[in-house]
């Protein structure tokens, strides 16, 4: 039975992947919400479904993906409340503006920021969320403090300042997403407020569209002098003026080009399509398609939603727009099945098997840790992989995509250690590790779109590929070579696993991934040095980037000569090699915070107290591996001290500790 147990626990987690990739999206009330999600849009640069315009909107207004509709208590763990997802709640900010502004999707959790605007504070909860029509009263004091602030130097702005921005941000995503298909609100509330329009949509255009004719003809013989139909022409003009601010707000491009096959850049938004049919004398087709959509949603006619939506889409078809079409399904279902997610939940779950292993040493405890962790590694691996396909670009483009490929390369290397040393050691790193990444890309992606063009000093090409994907597997490197050495300490300090081979084997495996990371840092800095010298016409400018880059290389080298030299303890080198987690990360997320030099795109005012944080634990962890070896418990029922040989010498006067005799085990 005990053999089966490991198979049921991967069966378990498989079947958790596959349920929620052939789940299909449940659809309120019969409306087919899947496929609008679909629809291809232009947004950011890049075509993408409105599904992914709804949800990075949502990340960056509420710092989630869906937004829940009723509470659930703490001990009601059976109950799954009902939730309003990306795509519902972007129809809803489209149609029924009125009930999208009465939805708590606003984020504030600032006391001080709380009290300046003059709002109640969610009692017993550190989040609290607001409505459009709670902040709509102070709109006017938010945009006067917003335009204060931002004449502030970034280093100089409080928490609440800092969180003031955001919330400004927020908003005026928000409004433009509500007048990205019809005219809804001003930006600004001094601008005048709510405009006055019916709520039919389509019965607007339709009449816009039957008066257009009359309305160009009065224009056409306004202009010539001639005698003109004044009401023909105020009533054409009466439709067509809101538009203008759609024209210049509306976020996403909805409308296509008219011929895909020379140019596929013709892509324009609601108000401009309009405003361009006075010109052309005919509203296009999409207009009248996503008008009628818009309209059925906000009357509650399933029925002719999906009529719309249906021949909506076999008109792009007929277009010639299968490559968006395709594009808008395949990023729809990455959306939905969330890859690195699920790889998220499975690397905890592998973390606390392998951990359990270490204390209880259970063969089946190892074999569901290694087959969990091997199941996260295929969906961490198949997540990059389509990544790469919908980009159509290198792994590594911004911030984002750099945390999930250092954690891809991490559990790479850590599963490579596992499969030459099997002691549970590799599987606990590739897990941590893996874990860690997704949590800090999880993060990342609160800032909206991870797909979106790359900064023009990331031109594409050959050489900054190969530079991004080496250099960033040097830090891979870097990581589990820290770790282990974390696992080292820990081990040492506060269990008897700490054995002579043990120590052995763990100082082997840190020396191993420093000589990796020393060979691939190095290629990796000589790589973008090439891509330097052909993007700015040098090949090195002591740029804060590629110091971080040379400090690691550096770093790698100061351990290995240490380590060559015999210059110092076992302890000593594994302090190095957890220093190495400050320099990298100092590499990897540091300089971009420092706001200068050509390389400081990924700027964030958030990650510097996390970043804090993990140096300081290095830190803590550092100061831990130098202690006398009289406080590791691994070492205190070593064999009795040598004559004249004083209890709790320093370790550099001692044998190394991974020859210390300490534990019965030959494995950790």
């Amino acid at each position: 039975m005990k053999k089966s147990i490991p198979w049921i626990v991967f069966g378990i987690f498989a079947l958790y992947v596959a349920e929620s990739a052939l789940r299909p999206l449940r659809s309120p009330e019969g409306f087919n919400l899947a496929d609008f999600g679909r629809l291809p849009v232009l947004l950011n640069g890049r075509v993408q479904p409105l599904d992914s315009v709804g949800r990075n909107s949502l990340l960056q207004i509420r710092s989630t993906a869906t937004l829940p509709l009723e509470e659930k208590k703490a001990w009601q763990f059976w109950k799954h409340p009902r939730k309003l997802g990306s795509t519902e709640w972007l129809l809803e900010v489209f149609s029924k503006p009125e009930q999208a502004d009465q939805r708590e999707i606003f984020l504030i959790h600032n006391p001080e920021l709380l009290g300046e605007l003059k709002l109640t504070a969610t009692p017993g909860s550190g989040l609290s969320y607001y409505s459009f029509q709670e902040l709509y009263p102070k709109l006017d004091e938010i945009v006067k403090q917003e335009q204060w602030i931002k004449e502030l130097k970034p280093e100089n702005r409080t928490a609440s300042q800092r969180q003031l921005i955001k919330l400004h941000n927020a908003v005026l995503i928000y409004q433009r997403l509500k007048n990205s298909l019809q005219p809804n609100t001003f930006l600004q509330s001094k601008s005048g407020g709510k405009l006055s329009v019916d709520d039919d949509l389509s019965a607007r255009l339709a009449r816009f569209a039957a008066d257009l004719p009359d309305g160009i003809a009065a224009a056409q013989a306004k202009q010539q002098g001639k005698a003109f139909d004044q009401r023909a022409l105020n009533a054409v003009l009466e439709l067509a003026r809101p538009y203008e601010l759609v024209s210049r707000v509306a976020l996403p491009l909805m409308i296509p080009p008219d011929n895909p096959g020379k140019s596929r850049d013709g892509w324009e938004n609601v108000g401009a399509s309009l405003l361009g049919s006075l010109a052309s004398g005919k509203v296009k087709t999409p207009v009248s398609y996503l008008a009628r959509m818009s309209s059925a949603f906000a009357k509650g006619k399933p029925a002719e939603f999906n009529a719309a939506l249906h021949q909506y889409r076999e008109w792009l078809e007929r277009r010639g727009l299968e490559p968006e079409i395709t594009k808008g399904n395949r990023e729809f279902f990455f959306n939905e099945f969330q890859p690195f997610i699920k790889a998220l939940a499975i690397y905890l779950v592998t973390f606390i098997l392998g951990c359990l292993f270490w204390f209880r040493r259970s063969r089946v405890l190892y074999r569901s840790a290694s087959g969990l962790v091997i199941l996260a590694f295929a969906l961490h691996t198949g997540g990059l992989v389509f990544r790469m396909i919908l980009e159509g670009r290198p792994p590594v483009t911004n911030l984002y995509s750099s945390a999930v490929f250092v954690g891809w390369g991490a559990v790479l290397l850590g599963l490579g250690v596992e499969w030459f040393y099997r002691n549970g050691l590799g599987t606990v790193a590739a897990a941590f590790i893996g874990l860690i990444t997704q949590v800090i890309a999880h993060n990342l992606a609160l800032g909206g779109d991870t797909m979106q063009m790359m900064q023009a000093v990331l031109d594409n090409n050959f050489w900054l590929a190969t530079h991004v994907i080496v250099i960033t597997l040097g830090y891979s490197a870097m990581f589990v070579a820290g770790f282990v050495g974390i696992a080292y300490v820990l081990l040492g300090l506060f269990t008897r696993r700490l054995s002579n081979d043990s120590g052995k084997t763990l100082s082997q495996v840190v020396y191993g991934t420093v000589c990796f990371a020393a060979l691939f840092s190095f290629l990796g800095t000589m790589l973008g040095g090439i891509w330097a010298d052909q993007s700015w016409g040098r090949f090195w400018g002591w740029d804060p980037k590629e110091n971080g880059a040379l400090l690691i290389v550096l770093w790698t080298a100061i351990y290995l000569h240490v380590r060559w030299g015999r210059l110092a303890s076992e302890q000593v080198l594994i302090a190095l090699a957890v220093a190495g987690n400050i320099v990298t990360s100092f590499s990897w997320f540091g300089v971009n915070m420092l706001s200068v030099g050509l390389h400081s795109y990924g700027f964030m005012d958030a990650a510097f107290k996390w970043l804090m944080l993990f140096d300081i634990s290095q830190l803590v962890i550092i100061g831990a591996s130098l202690l006398p070896v009289r406080f590791w418990l691994s070492f205190r029922s070593a064999a009795p001290l040598e004559p004249g040989r004083k209890r709790g010498s320093s370790p550099r006067s001692r044998p190394a500790a991974g020859t210390v005799s300490a534990a019965t085990e030959p494995q950790i």
